[in-house]
């Protein structure tokens, strides 16, 4: 059925002028109309009923409709870019009950300024923030807070805004916290594990989807989450989980790992990396950044580093005067804060980012 608008006024520019404002809605006479009434417009029908005849009047109602209607095309697009992705299809490993309700507290840091603080995750899922020119290369990033919350904020999205400035699609992998009852302080939670394996499982799977390539997906995490990140890119050899569904058949390896001032790397008597972080000549290339000044001690980023080497692993550690603890990509007005630039050429170094142009 064809569409038009016209109105039927005085003079002969309304009926041969207006008649360019067509393909609105099917033809039906209204007090004077020539459009049929549907929900979506009824109220734009009413409003045109009560203005003037005025060629100006009726562009505007045109722009506004056209508006209207590529707002219901694409909304719909871009809700759905924005939902969270689950890691899981329905029943999360070793989840027998709810935690509590999720929640964000925030805190205030006399350093750094605010802080988001996730906790009670127990549907684990990945955020997406697609760059405007990606280049291929995704990085999961797993933020820190001793595996009892997640700096959200601060390790996670705000980074992921810093990677998609470099042409890198992002993840933010909201993986689960508190440590449950069987996990207590003193040992490394295996359910962060599996949500870290299944979400570059998932990455993996879905690279065509989302323009990445297959090779080029690596990890990063601070604190708690380099201490995850560590584990993802030392364990890929054994799943922490039976296989549930065709994704698992995925790789898990990634194919780098960024560890930002990572925790708990040493055994009890800090004399040599855990050995929960088994390296062979399979664990991928990482890059190291910790602070002397750091409460977390950096001989583990050191150890793990010399680790690496001696299986000739590809490595880059950067150990910094001074910087603390947590501070992400805020300004400290320290040395530590040369990381990301550090990073990003390392990255390219390696062939994870494309050479820049001369």
């Amino acid at each position: 059925m064809p569409y038009q608008l016209v109105v039927s006024g005085s003079g002969s520019r309304s009926k041969q002028e207006l008649r360019l404002c067509t393909r609105l809605v099917p033809k039906r006479k209204v007090s004077g109309f020539s459009f049929r009434m549907i929900p979506l417009f009824g109220m734009l029908a009413q409003v045109c009923l009560t203005l003037p005849f005025h060629w100006n009047n009726i562009m505007n109602l045109r722009r506004l409709v056209l508006g209207i209607i590529g707002v219901g095309l694409f909304a719909p697009t871009m809700l759905r870019a924005e939902e969270p992705i689950p890691l899981w299809p329905k029943d999360v490993p070793n989840e027998t009950k709810p935690v509590g309700p999720e929640k964000i507290d925030p805190l205030k840091n006399p350093r750094i300024g605010s802080i988001q603080l996730l906790t009670n995750v127990d549907r684990p899922t990945l955020k997406l923030f697609r760059p405007e020119k990606p280049n291929g290369t995704a990085v999961i990033i797993a933020p820190g807070g001793g595996y009892r919350i997640l700096a959200w904020d601060l390790e996670g999205e705000e980074v992921a805004k810093w990677l998609n400035s470099i042409g890198v699609t992002a993840f933010v992998l909201k993986y689960r916290v508190p440590r449950r009852p069987d996990e207590p302080e003193g040992t490394l939670p295996l359910r962060p594990l599996q949500d870290a394996q299944r979400a570059i499982r998932v990455v993996r799977s879905k690279a065509a989807a989302f323009g990445l390539k297959e090779n080029r997906i690596g990890i990063l995490g601070f604190s708690a989450g380099g201490n995850l990140a560590a584990r993802a890119a030392t364990n890929f050899e054994q799943s922490s989980y039976p296989a549930i569904d065709a994704l698992d058949e995925q790789s898990a390896r990634p194919d780098f790992a960024v560890l930002i001032y990572p925790a708990y790397l040493l055994n009890p008597e800090k004399t040599a990396v855990r050995k929960e972080l088994p390296i062979s000549a399979k664990t991928p290339p990482m890059f190291f950044a910790h602070a002397m000044d750091d409460p977390i001690e950096s001989e583990g980023s050191v150890m793990l580093h010399l680790a690496l080497r001696k299986a000739k692993v590809g490595s880059e550690l950067h150990v910094y005067s001074t910087g603390g603890h947590g501070f992400g990509l805020r300004s400290t007005d320290s040395q530590s804060m040369h990381w990301p630039k550090q990073c990003t050429d390392w990255m390219r170094a390696a062939g994870w980012l494309p050479e820049v142009v001369k």
